[in-house]
């Protein structure tokens, strides 16, 4: 079965799966292909050195793809081995970065907002992309669905991307709460796909409704693939929050924290740096700066980061 085909079976079981179901609550919905990747280190020794958790913004496959790439650049530049740590939710990540299991992390907005609070995870970079440090939050629907507002979505079946997402879920339950609204009474169904990429790919193939994503991935996948482009639109933007940042534990050793804030910093003053980049894409990697993620904090904070 092609990757399309075993995509439409397992998400349109899914949806029929819930309609037996008299749970209320949110679904877990994987749209993976295949196995999740495992990352091996390009060098040969055995253990590595540098240990790099990377959420699953994207789908699980085009994830490793791009952080295969930045392990290699970052083996060369600090010369030791480097492995990268996929899991499958955005907790998951911040537990590895909790425990010490992982010294460097890129991960979303909202884990970040609910790992400072929880242990003091520490911002060491943040993406420019375009001329910006912020994204947004966007409700899609496709092209020809009748809704012309996030309000029309009322009784519709909705995807979410991670419980700790803030843009693909902690911002559109704010938006509802502040209607005095749940996901529970507003959607007729909702469910998690535990990445953007597969949120759109949703949308523009018509097994949801609508669905909540990060404006980054979404504007990428349109500009690289005409088909959603013309076939989904937006109709909500939330207000802009800081970009998904790279992170550190707060007990990493502040020689070593410095050492790879320079690497991630020089990035864009190499060729070698800059292709690996544009895989990424992203313009260049700047020094944090907190207040870029107050508007998320609000959002985290209030909702309390869980379903």
């Amino acid at each position: 079965m092609n990757q399309k085909l075993w995509f439409r079976f397992l998400l349109l079981f899914s949806i029929l799966l819930l309609a037996a179901c008299a749970q209320p609550s949110y679904p877990v919905v994987s749209l993976r292909s295949s196995p999740q990747p495992t990352f091996t280190p390009t060098s040969p020794q055995a253990q590595a050195s540098l240990r790099i958790v990377a959420a699953a913004i994207l789908s699980p496959r085009t994830t490793y793809q791009v952080y295969e790439h930045l392990a290699t650049y970052l083996e060369k530049r600090l010369k030791e081995p480097v492995k990268v740590i996929q899991p499958a939710t955005y907790a998951e990540a911040n537990e590895l970065i909790r425990t010490r299991q992982v010294d460097l992390g890129f991960v979303c907005t909202g884990p970040y907002i609910r790992g400072h609070e929880e242990f003091g995870l520490e911002l060491l970079a943040v993406p420019e992309i375009n001329g910006k440090r912020t994204y947004q939050s966007y409700i899609i629907v496709p092209a020809d669905s009748p809704a012309q507002r996030w309000e029309d979505l009322r009784g519709t079946v909705f995807a979410f991307t991670d419980p700790l997402s803030l843009s693909g879920y902690l911002s559109p339950l704010y938006l509802l709460r502040s209607a005095g609204e749940t996901p529970d009474r507003f959607f007729a169904r909702t469910l998690f796909t535990y990445s953007h990429e597969n949120s759109v790919r949703a949308v523009g193939e018509k097994w949801v409704d609508g669905a909540a994503v990060d404006s980054l991935v979404y504007e990428a996948m349109a500009q690289q693939t005409p088909f959603y482009r013309e076939h989904i639109r937006i109709i909500w933007q939330s207000v802009p929050y800081g970009a998904p940042p790279v992170v550190v534990h707060p007990g990493l050793d502040p020689t070593r924290k410095a050492q790879l804030q320079r690497v991630l910093l020089e990035m864009d003053q190499d060729p070698e740096g800059r292709a690996v980049l544009v895989l990424l894409g992203v313009s260049r990697f700047v020094l944090p700066d907190e207040r870029l993620y107050d508007s998320a904090r609000e959002v985290v904070l209030t909702v309390g980061g869980r379903p």
